[in-house]
């Protein structure tokens, strides 16, 4: 088996306008809760984040958009780098633009970044994963049906 690694550096970044492009994805699975009293079942959706490095709260996987990949294909291996998640990709959510308050670079000074964001439906979990060191992931129970999910949009600015 070989071993998963982390890409790192800044050397193959996308940039367009004075922002650096990342993208990240919603990871989310179907499960089924068991009525313990009443025999119904609940089918729910739970949605997976991860600690952040840089302090306390969790976030969703996300990254930078390299040359030689699609932002599918990044949000994709960011999900597997900080996640140890794989799926597949079902639907784009939209983008948003944040500020960075740590990585400012010669291409984005002000350290201005554009997320592009996918829902991801988890198929499966690894026991090993690049950051698995200082990550810990967290299954949440989504307050949004299923039908809402699929409404949800963001906007790039």
């Amino acid at each position: 088996m070989s071993e998963l690694v982390a890409r790192t550096g800044r050397q193959q970044q996308r940039y367009e306008d004075g922002y650096r492009l990342i993208a990240g994805c919603i990871p989310f699975r179907h499960r089924t809760m068991k009525d313990d009293g009443g025999g119904t079942n609940e089918n729910i959706i739970e949605v997976l984040m991860i600690n952040s490095t840089g302090g306390p709260g969790l976030l969703f996987p996300k990254g930078g958009w390299e040359n030689d990949e699609t932002a599918e294909e990044a949000a994709e291996r960011e999900a597997m780098e900080e996640a140890g998640v794989r799926g597949d990709l079902v639907h784009f959510l939209g983008c948003y633009s944040f500020k960075s308050k740590t990585l400012q670079d010669e291409y984005s000074p002000e350290g201005l970044c554009r997320a592009a964001m996918y829902a991801l439906h988890v198929k499966e979990e690894l026991d090993s994963w690049p950051e698995k060191s200082h990550r810990q992931r967290s299954w949440l129970k989504n307050s949004l049906n299923l039908e809402k999910v699929g409404t949800l949009r963001v906007r790039c600015k």
